[in-house]
């Protein structure tokens, strides 16, 4: 079944399976050289999901942090510090645009008071965010630590003005977006070079990364 109206021939559901198939050979292309074949399949599984947000007439905060998200994937999808510095600036500005965009549609930092249930996951990322700086402040260069922090700060912020949305699909996409993140840290900069758990991580990075993404979209999309 699929979300929108019109069956699979309707172009918002054959953008969003487009997307998905994009995603899906990323996935079986992950273990492979960094190719621009493999860089093209990880930039359009979410630049898709840019263009389904744009011609469903969905915010243009939206439009606008898928896009710089698709940019940061094809930063990351190669090697080198400048491609993770283009790629942490690139998701940097995606979630400030993020945290402007469910601010407009959430309902204030009250609701994290009034109920409780906000409030915890909250503080649960709050903590989630401090220990994993903590420990990738003794792991990564200096010229790494400052654009980290700031990357740490950014991405809590988005979780936690997600958290003042009404939308369930919205707070689960940040949850998993921040798990992703998390995983990401741990598998680059925390273990071994030859650590075993590198390869499961890999997948479960991406895996947790797009339906962060696709959460997000349709949540919006959807509401």
């Amino acid at each position: 079944m699929m979300p929108f109206p019109g069956g699979i021939e309707a172009n918002a559901n054959a953008t969003l399976l487009f997307s998905f198939v994009a995603a899906v050979i990323y996935a079986f292309a992950l273990d492979m050289p960094p190719k621009w074949t493999r860089t093209a399949a990880k930039t359009l599984a979410v630049a898709f999901l840019a263009v389904l947000a744009a011609t469903q007439g969905g915010p243009l905060l939206l439009v606008a942090a898928l896009g710089l998200s698709a940019v940061g994937d094809a930063f990351l999808s190669r090697d080198g510090e400048k491609a993770f510095l283009g790629g942490l600036a690139s998701f940097l500005a995606a979630h400030f645009v993020y945290v402007a965009l469910f601010v407009r549609v959430g309902g204030g930092l009250d609701l994290l008071i009034a109920e409780s249930w906000r409030g915890a996951i909250a503080l649960a990322m709050a903590a989630f965010g401090i220990l994993m700086l903590a420990a990738l402040w003794r792991r990564v260069g200096p010229q790494l630590r400052v654009p980290i922090a700031v990357y740490v700060a950014a991405i809590l912020a988005m979780g936690i003005s997600a958290l003042t949305t009404g939308n369930a699909w919205v707070i689960a996409g940040a949850v998993l977006f921040i798990a992703s993140d998390g995983l990401l840290a741990a598998e680059r900069f925390l273990l071994a070079a030859i650590s075993p758990h590198r390869v499961w991580m890999r997948y479960a990075v991406w895996v947790l990364y797009y339906a962060a993404q696709l959460a997000i979209t349709l949540g919006i999309l959807l509401a």
